[in-house]
């Protein structure tokens, strides 16, 4: 026998495998390890295969980027398809300044900054008033229940249930709840950070 041992199963070296993924899913090391609870610091000797992580760890890293801990042993070179599902429980509700207002948001947070879904509810007379979001970033209104004023701008829009508004939120932006009941609104914020420069 040599002096180094060599057992017949050795662990995978995963690190390729979990930084190759990271970027497929167009995430930094830090947003990997905000939500996978695992350190920037590890992630960073696991991917440059200097360590081979724990189980425990591993499952971690596969959680953060919302795939098998199969995917991540084997290097499958199929693309990750997307299929994550936020429960009612799990969805996190924003607390503002803003009296009358609740707002639970449904996007997770990899997404963030580049498509933001919420659920806006307002009681009555309720409001959120926005200063301008970056260049060319839109938002997508649907009222779900009641009926809500809207101002982007110089622009201005009354909508009811069922209706739908879309429109550039670069200015000083308002939706407010000028009805008598309580209004429900979904609303989707499309940024478009990456096409500045281009």
């Amino acid at each position: 026998m040599t002096g180094t041992q060599h057992h017949s199963q050795e662990p995978p070296l995963i690190g390729g495998n979990i930084r190759r993924m990271r970027k497929e899913a167009g995430l930094t090391m830090d947003v990997l390890a905000e939500r996978s609870g695992v350190s920037k610091a590890m992630l960073s000797q696991i991917e440059a295969e200097k360590v081979n992580p724990t189980v425990a760890t591993v499952w971690k890293i596969s959680q953060g980027l919302q795939v098998e801990i199969n995917r991540l042993l084997e290097g499958s070179e199929e693309p990750v398809r997307k299929f994550h599902v936020t429960t009612r429980d799990d969805i996190v509700a924003l607390d503002t300044d803003e009296e009358g207002l609740h707002i639970d948001v449904l996007t997770p947070i990899q997404m963030v900054e580049d498509l933001e879904m919420y659920l806006l509810t307002f009681a009555p007379g309720g409001a959120l008033r926005s200063a301008p979001h970056f260049p060319n970033t839109e938002e997508f209104l649907t009222v779900i229940r009641g009926s809500i004023h809207v101002r982007a701008g110089d622009r201005d829009a009354r909508l009811g249930e069922g209706d739908f508004i879309r429109y550039q939120c670069d200015v000083e932006h308002d939706i407010e709840n000028t009805s008598g009941e309580a209004s429900l609104v979904h609303m989707v914020v499309r940024f478009h950070k990456r096409s500045l420069g281009h």
